[in-house]
Formats: C-alpha cells, structure tokens, sequence
C-alpha cells in the first residue's frame, strides 16, 4: 500500500529559521565558513536560531525540540549524518528544509538539487524562504523489529559496507580515516557472501549477497551511485544486490560504483518497489551513513515526507 504523509501540523510561516550547525563536518574544514553562512540565513528577516549539541542523539533532540516550539523552518548546516537527524524531526511535520553542504559525504543535497556550494545553497534557502516556496520529496520510513521508526533521505547500506562501517565503529585504533581504511582490509579477508530474504511488494526474493543496498536517492559514501536510478520524487525505493562477488572481483567492481555503471555486472540485480523487507543474520543497517537497525527492518517509500527550500 502506498504510504501517505499527513502533516501532524502547519508549519507557522513567521516562525524562527531553526539551524542545526555541525562544526566538525567534514572534520572541521569548514568551520571558517560558518559565521559567513549564519550571515547569509540572517538575510530572510526573521529570527535564526542556532542549533547545537554534543553528539548525533543531542543534535536529533535539539531539532524535534525546535519544530515543537514552533520553528518555521530548518535548515541543516553539515553532511548526510547531520541532515539524517535533522529529518527524524522534520518528517511527515510540513516543517520546510533546507541543507548548506559541508560534510565529507553530501549525496542527499546533491540529489535532490541543492547547490554544491554551501555559500550558494544558503542563498537558495533564503530564496525559497522569502518566495513561500518548497518541493516535496519522498523520504523513506524504516521499521524493525522494536523501537521508534527511522527516516532516511539517501541510502541503506545493508551489505558489505555497512559491515565495514561496523567493524570500524568498535575499533579504538587508529584514529581518522585510516581506521575504516583497516576497517576495509579486515572484513575483505573476511569476505563471504549472506543469504538474505527480500520481500518487494509482496514478492519473495531468497538469495546470496555480498553488497545490499536501498535507495530512496542514488547516491551514498559522497558520491557513490549504488543505486543510480533512485529517484526521490518517484514515490519507489531501488534495491540493488551485488551476489556472490569474490575479493578479486568486488574490488574490480567497486570503482564502477561511482559511475553507476556497475548495475550492468551480471552479478548484480536492479528492484524497484514501494515496501521492502530484507532479513539476513548479523547485519546492522547503515543509513545516511549512519548506524540505523539491525536486519530484519521493513523499508517504505514515503511521497512527499519532506519540504524543501529549494
């Protein structure tokens, strides 16, 4: 069944411009830009109030908080992690959003038509804000098997990724980028492909898998297109699977990733579908980039769960 979203209220259009600031994206970089971007928000005459919060979890309660206090809008300043916890508040509220890109990964801004540029994305917002105009775009909803549901805007990695992402969250050693580096190194010597179970729609899929991943958009990983035919306004959710690769050969494949080209591999297969329910043993479920649910976790697609300032 196609879900509906149903605004849970209107969004006051004289409300503060709520911003979630996250001054370590892209491992600070960018934190110079920071006060130019705030300056640029300040330009649709009405009051920015700054968001900020220890950890992913602060930042979360810092943004439901706001759109329950009214804000009339909420623009993320960050990467894919940081618009991932700014959605669990905006979802399904009617609240308009907008993201400035300053992450290391920014797939959800770039494909659903902001500007690469955080300077020229902070103008759009402004623009939008000051012409009343948003964009619906379809979210994805993910349920499992205890627990709230979750939002994502981008992608579920469920597959070899997301079990790197695992390995590298419980190591102490080294720090940065290196560790998911070793984090690659280790779970690749560990290689082997998991039987999942794939319900689209109703349709039973049972097969063998080393990569899984579903897409509410194309892109994940800054820039990754394992699902390169997502569309975010299609009401659809994509699923590819990479079968049965071997190291040698899902190393070869990898690279194609980023053209998208990759889904032509005769190992991999292409899904389209509404609902997905995907089971496997031992997987944790990676979205936005972020550490979600462990497997099995129900996936809908969601039209129009997000407004955008665009």
């Amino acid at each position: 069944m196609l879900a509906v979203i149903v605004p849970d209220r209107p969004s006051p259009p004289d409300g503060p411009l709520a911003v979630l600031v996250n001054p370590s994206a892209s491992r600070g970089r960018h934190r110079d830009l920071l006060p130019h971007l705030l300056h640029r928000l300040a330009a649709v005459d009405r009051p920015v109030r700054v968001l900020t919060a220890d950890g992913g979890a602060g930042a979360e309660s810092a943004c439901r908080r706001a759109v329950a206090e009214g804000a009339g809008a909420l623009v993320a300043v960050g990467g894919d992690g940081t618009v991932h916890r700014a959605l669990q508040a905006v979802a399904g509220t009617g609240v308009p959003f907008g993201v400035l890109p300053v992450g290391t990964g920014n797939d959800f801004a770039a494909d659903t038509g902001f500007p690469t540029d955080p300077l020229a994305a902070a103008d759009a917002v402004v623009a939008a804000l000051r012409a009343g105009r948003t964009r619906p775009v379809d979210l994805a909803r993910l349920t499992g098997a205890a627990g709230a549901p979750r939002w994502f805007g981008a992608v579920l990695a469920a597959g070899f990724d997301a079990i790197v992402n695992e390995r590298a969250n419980r190591m102490r050693w080294p720090r940065g980028p290196r560790r998911y580096d070793l984090a690659i190194l280790v779970e690749l010597a560990r290689l082997r492909a998991r039987r999942y179970t794939l319900r689209l729609d109703g349709v039973v899929h049972e097969l063998d898998a080393v990569l899984v991943a579903v897409g509410n958009c194309a892109s994940y990983g800054g820039g990754m297109r394992i699902c390169p035919d997502a569309d975010p306004t299609d009401g659809l959710l994509d699923v590819v699977v990479g079968g049965r690769f071997d190291r040698r050969t899902l190393m070869r494949v990898k690279p194609s990733i980023y053209r998208g080209t990759h889904v032509r591999h005769p190992l991999v297969r292409c899904f389209r579908a509404r609902s997905v329910q995907l089971t496997a043993e031992g997987i944790t479920g990676y979205a936005d980039g972020e550490r979600v649910l462990d497997l099995p976790v129900t996936v809908t697609a969601v039209p129009a769960a997000a407004h955008l300032l665009r």
